[in-house]
């Protein structure tokens, strides 16, 4: 046995790894290596999940944001931007259409737009879930105080989603501007945890300034953490922010990552991402064979979904629209897994609501 299959053992064996051993397994991964931890890592997907892929209908209702994130398409300096913000009925009737086609998770994702006040955002939560109250309601609407979290939870959401980005403090200062900090993203993540959420963290491969180092600190933290959900995804350019020049994150690197994410935390809930579709066209059937057990097909209106540009060239047709489910259902099929109508709960929250 040599250092790499050494700690790539540990990790299987263990779910953990020192920042050093994460380091060196990332900077010496080889094909070998990827194999061994995908092999493992579907292993223990299955062992707690089954085949079962949880699809969430993702609705994303405001492309306006606060916020001037320097890898972001929709931040507030880009005049090219085509905003739009989705109305209370528009919502409820993408749920109406998502709920038709089996869904049992709606996702509501937007920018930080302070037009959808606390109250308006509880208001909203509560009319899905009185009208479909045996779904589960994910927000990822970004930084808010406590007491607004703990509105919204007592409104009925179930999740949020806020990934970190990055661990790092000076990588955070590289990726985001000055008014925002790591320190308050890990508290509002700390908040949620404290709350009951069920809690997404997660952060981009290959963003501009990314080492193995750094790598290796998002994974102590999410250790750390023991979030229920993790979203991780190359990072790919968009024309109109300052990082429009950098390279993309590759398929290979994002998809070791989703092994190691599996393998140090077993029981997530860890999506093949669209980012993934969009970098390559079986990007999301090889993130399963990874580890992965979640996708999030979009349930925006059509007339919208391109204008929710987070990056270029991002997957908005074919299986990414909710009207294809029948083909998601397809493609998962073909590589052993099958598509459930469930809320796809985190294992500990089925658990708990069993006893």
């Amino acid at each position: 046995m040599n250092k790499l299959s050494d700690i790539a053992e540990k990790l299987v064996v263990q779910h953990h790894l020192t920042a050093e051993e994460y380091a060196f397994l990332i900077k010496n991964r080889d094909e070998k290596t990827a194999a061994f931890l995908a092999e493992n890592a579907r292993s223990v997907r299955e062992s707690i999940y089954g085949k079962d892929v949880y699809v969430r209908g993702l609705i994303e209702f405001s492309n306006y944001c606060r916020n001037d994130c320097y890898y972001c398409g929709i931040r507030r300096s880009n005049d090219n931007a085509r905003r739009y913000r989705l109305t209370a009925e528009d919502i409820l009737a993408c749920c109406e259409e998502g709920y038709a086609l089996g869904y049992r998770t709606f996702v509501l994702q937007s920018g930080e737009d302070m037009t959808f006040t606390a109250e308006k955002m509880a208001d909203l939560v509560a009319s899905i879930k009185a009208r479909f109250p045996d779904c589960a309601i994910t927000l990822s609407v970004g930084e808010r105080e406590k007491e607004v979290y703990a509105l919204w939870k007592q409104a009925g959401a179930d999740r949020y989603l806020l990934r970190h980005e990055t661990a790092n403090d000076a990588h955070y200062r590289l990726l985001h501007p000055q008014e925002l900090s790591l320190k308050h993203r890990k508290q509002c993540l700390a908040d949620l945890k404290e709350l009951g959420y069920q809690v997404g963290a997660g952060f981009m491969v290959s963003p501009p300034g990314q080492t193995p180092e750094l790598l290796a600190e998002d994974m102590v933290y999410l250790e750390e953490l023991a979030p229920e959900m993790v979203g991780l995804g190359p990072f790919i350019p968009q024309k109109d922010t300052p990082f429009r020049e950098e390279a993309a994150g590759t398929l290979e690197l994002t998809i070791f990552m989703l092994s190691v994410v599996r393998l140090a935390l077993p029981t997530v809930l860890l999506p093949a991402t669209t980012a993934l579709g969009t970098i390559d066209p079986q990007g999301r059937e090889k993130g399963m064979l990874a580890g992965a057990n979640v996708c999030m097909p979009n349930l925006s209106p059509m007339s919208v979904r391109a204008k929710y540009a987070l990056y270029d060239n991002k997957v908005s047709l074919g299986e990414e629209g909710a009207q294809a489910i029948e083909d998601l259902k397809k493609r998962m099929e073909s590589i052993g897994y099958h598509v459930v109508t469930a809320r796809g709960d985190h294992a500990s929250h089925v658990l708990a609501s069993e006893k």
